[in-house]
């Protein structure tokens, strides 16, 4: 379950900049993760909750978008997405990414991020703590 290494990454991420910025508690994370990265987002949600528990992260909602993943060979200049859905093998490893045109190498140019995209976040500034004032 390599989720809860990439959640305690997470969590540790955002209580260190929650921590620069002085914040009192974390409201709302936006994630950006493409599909090549092989993530549940369930078992990540599922992580990040207990990992928050007992820190200003507790409570908030994390919200993940994924990516498609978008590959280009770089002998005919095939351009495509690679949606692993339904393909039991990628669960195992990622299978060979091989040009339906040509046969060459598939280059990965997305899809294989994972990004804080933003942070809502109550700062000591706030004259009400109940509303965020910062978006990082």
């Amino acid at each position: 379950m390599h989720e809860f290494s990439f959640a305690t990454s997470i969590v540790e991420s955002l209580l260190d900049l929650a921590n620069k910025q002085g914040a009192s508690k974390v409201l709302a994370v936006h994630m950006r993760i493409g599909k090549l990265r092989a993530l549940s987002t369930e078992q990540l949600s599922f992580s990040y909750g207990i990992l928050a528990k007992g820190t200003i992260l507790e409570g908030s909602k994390l919200t993940v978008e994924e990516s498609a993943g978008s590959l280009r060979c770089t002998h005919c200049e095939y351009h495509g997405e690679f949606d692993p859905e339904g393909d039991l093998s990628f669960h195992f490893g990622i299978p060979p990414l091989i040009c339906p045109r040509c046969g060459s190498a598939l280059s990965i140019e997305g899809g294989d991020e994972c990004t804080i995209t933003s942070v809502r976040m109550v700062l000591p500034t706030t004259v009400n703590e109940s509303e965020p004032v910062a978006e990082a």
